[in-house]
């Protein structure tokens, strides 16, 4: 960095930035950087900052505030772990402005950043297993081998991510054997590629039922179309390998009350709340992500005491980041649980 600062307008340094980590970051970790910086970018339009080289410690103080509150188009009041996460990567971002010479050196250091608790950074929310499986035996009935069946099936059986069941191809799955499973592989370079990258290459089982829900999909329900490299996906739309997004707003709907049942646990009028319109299946208290299926997954699995190891190989995740973030049974319950192995209890 030299001492003479050049002038950089904060969505020209976006996009420089943008560029500069496209070969070392994952296309999913830019995109969500890019909507968090977005953000940014929002502010300096409304307080009218051409140039970053004017921005001073004040302003990142100020821009805290305003993102805290839930300032900005489309965006909302977050939580403080979510926030710290911004911030964090507007100080990356600003790191990269420094040695570029667009902002003063040393202000991500200016960048103040929420104290958050380890009971802040994890999530309470989780789809209970009793939940899941009413859910699924709702689909079995009125949804048989549909594309929100055969999703949620196998996100609950196999614990996997909503990237890495979006990434299978037909070639993965092997449902006609005596032991059936799929293959999650990472191909980065057509589009699908797995969280841990290839350390999140693994073979999981399925059981000969959930084979056959995948099959008769397949035969039945599945459009018959490629992705844009001529691969075959799994998990289709009318125009190709089905998006995370689409997956991810088709969990939101499954998992609401009224969807099932007809009825609001949350004492809502259904005619009149939001939540029941597709586009906004979110902001039922009561929906779940997949992040929450995952968890749920995890904490059956804890319930029916599956060795840790087996149940880390299986949905690759360290055994700690499973209890941190996945394991949702309460400290009484483990108690319970460890008594069985300890005598005169």
């Amino acid at each position: 960095m030299t001492d003479e600062l050049e002038p950089l307008s904060p969505g020209r340094a976006l996009e420089m930035y943008l560029e500069a980590k496209q070969d070392e970051l994952r296309e999913k970790t830019l995109s969500g950087q890019k909507y968090r910086l977005e953000a940014f970018v929002q502010w300096c339009d409304e307080e009218g900052v051409e140039n970053l080289n004017e921005l001073s410690g004040r302003d990142m103080y100020e821009y805290r505030i305003w993102r805290r509150e839930g300032h900005g188009e489309d965006r909302e009041e977050i939580a403080p772990v979510t926030l710290r996460g911004q911030l964090a990567t507007l100080r990356s971002f600003l790191r990269f402005c420094e040695e570029i010479d667009a902002v003063t050196e040393g202000l991500r250091e200016k960048v103040p950043l929420p104290v958050v608790s380890d009971a802040e950074g994890v999530s309470d929310t989780t789809l209970e297993p009793d939940r899941a499986e009413a859910i699924l035996d709702y689909l079995n009935r009125f949804n048989y081998a549909s594309r929100r069946h055969v999703m949620l099936l196998l996100m609950w059986h196999t614990g996997a991510r909503v990237g890495g069941i979006r990434a299978l191809d037909l070639d993965d799955c092997d449902l006609a054997s005596d032991h059936p499973g799929v293959e999650f592989v990472h191909r980065p370079e057509v589009d699908t590629p797995l969280k841990n990258g290839e350390g999140g290459e693994r073979w999981n089982a399925i059981t000969p039922r959930v084979a056959r829900v995948v099959q008769d999909y397949i035969e039945n329900n599945r459009e018959e179309v490629t992705d844009d490299y001529g691969r075959r996906p799994l998990i289709t739309t009318s125009q190709g390998r089905v998006a995370v997004s689409t997956l991810r707003d088709n969990l939101y709907a499954i998992t609401r009350p009224c969807w099932r049942t007809g009825a609001c646990p949350h004492d809502r009028d259904l005619e009149e709340c939001e939540a029941t319109a597709y586009v906004h299946a979110s902001k039922c208290p009561s929906s779940r992500s997949p992040h929450d299926v995952r968890s749920g997954r995890v904490t059956a699995y804890h319930r029916q005491e599956v060795p840790r190891r087996v149940v880390s190989d299986r949905l690759n995740a360290s055994e700690d980041v499973l209890d941190k973030h996945y394991d949702r049974r309460g400290a009484r319950e483990k108690a319970e649980q460890r008594r069985d192995y300890l005598p005169d209890l």
